[in-house]
């Protein structure tokens, strides 16, 4: 395959508190991606989490180079012609920053959700933790997260379903013309 037969991919960084609907649109927007004949990886935190950093601190060094790691990752799969999905917080702006500055093809999308929602949502028990004491870098508890100053397109996960939220992924990414119409 010669460089200009690779076909151009994009990257879209879902970012959100935990448990704000991430996992739920992204499940929800691979298939409808693969069915249009594009190559998809998702890049989940939490899976990512177990191969490089098997016993989490997240410590702020920690998470930087995670984050750092992640996004070097997503630049090289699309780089080849993957159309990369990152499923992950990644509480501080810097972070989703410099994955725009390595994927020139760059969409950030905000999921949105009040953080008691959040909480109430928490089937991992994120939440439960940091407010127990057993974590104490939870975003949205004890660490800051930053959302997206100028993200391409906001869904409120508690009006939104997630089927819907990916439709609306999808029209962006057709008006940005990284899709067909």
């Amino acid at each position: 395959m010669t460089r200009s037969s690779i076909p151009q991919s994009f990257a879209i960084w879902l970012t959100g508190l935990p448990a704000s609907g991430k996992s739920s649109i992204t499940a929800a927007l691979k298939p409808k991606l693969e069915a249009l004949g594009l190559q998809v990886e998702v890049l989940e935190s939490d899976e990512m989490r177990k191969v490089l950093t098997p016993i989490p601190t997240y410590s702020h060094e920690e998470r930087d180079l995670f984050y750092r790691t992640l996004a070097f990752v997503g630049s090289r799969l699309a780089a080849r012609g993957v159309t990369v999905i990152f499923d992950a917080t990644a509480n501080r702006r810097a972070y989703r920053d410099f994955a725009r500055r390595l994927i020139p093809r760059f969409v950030e999308v905000a999921v949105e959700c009040p953080l008691e929602t959040c909480v109430e949502r928490d089937r991992k028990g994120t939440y439960r933790k940091g407010r127990a004491g057993e974590s104490a870098t939870v975003p949205g508890l004890q660490e800051a997260y930053e959302p997206p100053l100028d993200p391409a397109i906001r869904i409120d996960t508690t009006r939104i379903a997630p089927e819907q939220a990916a439709d609306m992924i999808l029209v962006l990414l057709r008006e940005r013309q990284f899709l067909p119409r």
